[in-house]
């Protein structure tokens, strides 16, 4: 039974009526509907679930499991279609065979090391609408060996929050690439910016990993290419964490 978000207890009444056993939508919705049919004193038969336009979490997977719904995700999006799905095995998200997923820098389209957290970059060779390295804005990560189901294709651990890092500080926005800019300025291995307040100001600390380099060529090169002056930290090579992040905020907006 096609139908979109609202108009809830119609839903529910329509899915008692005909004997709805399974829901394809967005994972939060399917909530909405079987509280709304506990409200109303209504049993559904709800035993399976399909979901996609949203994010899966914990405790949401585990309202479903306490329910008696068997409930997976998969991973698209409008342009691209499927990308990527969850099995009975429950390890990770295993690639839809007809797109090639990269996982990569966020600004750079650089590929990340094995195992290490990156934007999801896929391309699609569907003749009808073909998309060369699309980047979806989502990260992810790769995952080594295959799934216990037995499908053998690429899996990655679905997803881990958005790339799109643009974050303002002292009233100047600072973006991915111009961090990917000024690590390949410096000739360093990665950068990472964090943002923080002291007091009522905000303050900025370039991270810069590598070997050989040179502090006071950053700190000009972090005024000419991010446009405002931070410390810099040069750091031993593997030492800034692999997580994706190239701009992270530690600023707290509680007021």
């Amino acid at each position: 039974m096609p139908a979109g978000t609202g108009q809830t207890e119609l839903q529910v009444r329509a899915a008692a009526d005909i004997g709805t056993t399974a829901y394809a939508g967005t994972p939060d919705y399917l909530k909405v509907i079987l509280e709304k049919a506990d409200e109303m004193g209504v049993v559904l038969k709800i035993s399976k679930a399909a979901v996609s336009g949203g994010a899966l979490f914990p405790q949401l997977r585990q309202y479903y499991a306490d329910r008696g719904i068997a409930c997976l995700q998969c991973y698209a999006t409008a342009d691209l279609g499927h990308i990527a799905y969850e099995t009975a095995a429950g390890e990770g998200m295993i690639v839809d065979e007809g797109v090639i997923v990269e996982i990569v820098t966020p600004g750079t389209g650089d590929p990340v090391a094995p195992g290490d957290v990156g934007e999801v970059v896929v391309t699609s060779l569907n003749p009808d609408y073909p998309l060369i390295r699309f980047a979806t804005g989502d990260m992810s990560a790769a995952m080594p060996g295959t799934s216990p189901c037995g499908r053998t294709n690429m899996r990655i651990k679905g997803w881990m929050g958005r790339a799109d890092q643009t974050t303002k500080i002292k009233g100047m926005f600072v973006r991915p690439e111009q961090v990917a800019s000024l690590v390949a300025r410096v000739g360093a291995a990665r950068a990472r910016v964090i943002a923080d307040r002291a007091g009522d100001a905000d303050t900025m600390q370039v991270h810069v990993e590598g070997t050989g380099l040179d502090a006071t060529a950053i700190a000009a090169a972090v005024v000419d290419i991010l446009k405002l002056k931070g410390e810099v930290i040069c750091c031993a090579p593997g030492t800034l964490p692999r997580d994706g992040l190239v701009i992270e905020d530690r600023r707290s907006y509680d007021t």
